[in-house]
């Protein structure tokens, strides 16, 4: 864990650098960044919300709202976006199982193809009747996710609005399930055992194509509950570009959560701090614009993930010279 700190303690040097550079005091910065993200009831909701995105991505579409209760309807939803999930990422998993095809390329592509599939679903087929935005009708109440400010309000506890959920419920029992997945059953370790050296995961008996199939399917899956969160929780109606790059952040989540779903779930946290303390931040100081947070968040993955590695030479002289 000290290795992923010091790496987003570096990210946060260079961008007190260039903040310095254009004028403004890093650390009034820096505390108008922590107290946007942390310093209200609200703050906090919206922190959460955001790292419950950045713990999901993908898409799924909601049609039973209007027959179905919400105790019924909210579980078929969660498994159906979970199932549509699994069944997009199938392709390029067979892609790369059978034919060699390169995976992030293959993904890529498929990003394409699904935002070009969403516009003609919502301009063409899902879109509210009358309306000229391509959006869909507005759920009725069984369609939608209780949002957390009035499950705390009924047990007598009282926070700010935000757009923070149930969907957080959903987030960390996915951590759990994917912890107890990958460190408790055959699967889950022959998985970490392909992924670290693929041919001895071979000389052991394990099917390549099989584990690869089975990993990106989970992978989709747990994508898919992002539309949970955004759709049933917030918008309560599906709209085009609702997953907002979460996907490409939550590499970089993955990465400086070095895979385990506790470092995720840190890793999200400190994401969705600086979604919601950028936003307050770029209200302060207009010179701070909402692209400084793309900047910092870019700085962490350079840090995280290509000089990973950069300050394990210095800890180890450190520790060395303590012992």
């Amino acid at each position: 864990m000290l290795l992923p700190m010091v790496n987003v303690a570096l990210a946060f040097i260079v961008v007190g650098a260039i903040v310095a550079i254009i004028g403004v005091d890093p650390l009034h910065a820096l505390r108008l960044l922590v107290v946007g993200a942390l310093g209200s009831s609200e703050s906090i909701g919206y922190t959460l919300y955001y790292a419950t995105n950045f713990t999901f991505s993908g898409l799924t579409v909601l049609a039973l709202d209007r027959w179905l209760p919400a105790w019924l309807l909210i579980p078929i939803a969660i498994a159906s976006a979970a199932l549509l999930g699994a069944a997009w990422a199938a392709v390029p998993a067979w892609l790369q199982a059978w034919r060699g095809s390169h995976i992030v390329i293959t993904t890529i592509m498929f990003n394409f193809v699904a935002s070009a599939l969403m516009v003609y679903l919502m301009v063409n087929v899902l879109i509210a009747p009358g309306s000229m935005t391509p959006q869909s009708r507005t759920f009725g109440p069984s369609g939608r996710i209780p949002a957390m400010h009035d499950v705390l309000q009924a047990v007598g506890i009282t926070v700010a609005p935000s757009a923070l959920n149930l969907s957080i419920v959903l987030a960390l029992a996915c951590c759990v399930a994917v912890w107890v997945f990958l460190w408790h059953t055959p699967w889950g370790y022959a998985l970490r055992t392909m992924g670290h050296n693929p041919e001895a995961a071979v000389y052991a008996g394990t099917s390549l194509r099989r584990m690869t199939m089975l990993a990106m399917c989970l992978s989709g899956a747990l994508a898919g509950f992002v539309g949970v969160n955004e759709l049933m929780g917030v918008h309560h109606r599906i709209v085009l570009d609702f997953p907002a790059g979460y996907g490409f952040a939550g590499i970089a989540v993955a990465l400086m959560g070095r895979n385990h779903p506790l470092g995720i779930v840190l890793a999200a946290l400190l994401f969705g701090a600086l979604q919601q303390g950028g936003a307050e931040l770029a209200f302060e100081i207009p010179t701070i614009t909402r692209e400084m947070v793309v900047v910092i968040q870019g700085l962490i993955i350079l840090f995280s993930g290509a000089l990973a590695h950069l300050p394990r030479p210095w800890l180890q002289v450190l520790f060395v010279h303590r012992a």
